[in-house]
């Protein structure tokens, strides 16, 4: 967790909440903020809505009463909820101080027993894994965000986060406890991830561990993402500044040049990832 970033205990009034992102009836953020610290994190305009001053990625607060009022809510309402809720929305629900509070733990618990809700989790935490037993109670599929295999690539563009190959772990464990599990490649970060040799490392390795399911998104270039990645490019990866400001200039033109590089790993190595419509 980054040295800045505090946790405060809060007091929320709702834990379930109607949610209009497509495919979900309800979505659950038992934290606000979160200390991945990823670079290119598009949530960062949540900061707005939080009442904090410190910039995203540095603050976190943790909803103590979430679980009561989960509780509450499923227990509470005439009509029950049922369908698919997202379990982490704007917000990882496993940060790193879930392995002190338990928050989502607990709340995993209370959906286990209430059985009526499918619960999605999208994470790039190693620490679901813990929750194997609870979640082989329930319906539910985990999603891992992996952006790329190679170390000095994560730790520069998501530094809170658990390393890529800790994830794999984790998706390794759930998988073989017969959890569903599927892997989102995003974003694509021009000249380093979309790489053909890092693109066949990690194809290859989610095919051997047995995903079947994988999407990929390009980069979202909101304006305050591009001066953070520029910034992080000229740092770290100056020689793949170009390939940066190549998508910037002429995304049409690079999204089907990586399609194109996808398919033909694809084909070699027998596992076929499905791009996000933009």
């Amino acid at each position: 967790m980054s040295l800045k970033a505090i946790p405060q205990e809060k007091l929320c009034k709702s834990a379930l909440n109607k949610t209009g992102i497509p495919g979900f009836a309800y979505c659950m953020n038992p934290y606000v903020g979160c200390v991945h610290g990823c670079v290119y994190c598009y949530a960062s305009f949540m900061c707005r809505f939080t009442g904090h001053q410190e910039k995203w990625g540095e603050f976190l607060d943790v909803k103590i009463n979430f679980p009561a009022v989960l509780a509450k809510q499923l227990s509470g309402r005439r009509v029950k909820p049922e369908g698919k809720v997202l379990l982490g929305s704007v917000t990882d629900a496993y940060q790193p101080v879930e392995a002190r509070y338990e928050i989502t733990r607990s709340s995993l618990k209370i959906l286990a027993d209430y059985q009526m809700l499918k619960v999605n989790i999208l994470t790039k935490s190693a620490l679901v894994e813990r929750d194997i037993a609870i979640l082989r109670q329930m319906p539910c599929e985990v999603g891992f965000t992996i952006t790329s295999l190679d170390l000095k690539t994560a730790q520069v563009f998501e530094p809170g986060a658990s390393s890529p190959q800790r994830r794999v772990d984790a998706l390794r464990q759930l998988i073989r406890a017969g959890i569903p599990v599927w892997v989102f490649i995003a974003p694509l970060l021009p000249g380093l991830a979309d790489r053909e040799e890092a693109l066949s490392q990690l194809l290859h390795t989610l095919h051997e561990e047995g995903v079947s399911e994988i999407l990929v998104d390009f980069l979202n270039p909101y304006p305050a993402v591009v001066h953070r990645l520029k910034s992080a490019y000229r740092q770290f990866f100056n020689p793949s500044m170009p390939d940066l400001e190549e998508y910037l200039s002429n995304p049409g033109v690079y999204r089907d040049k990586i399609k194109s590089r996808f398919q033909q790993i694809s084909e070699f190595v027998g596992c076929h990832p499905n791009f996000i419509s933009l």
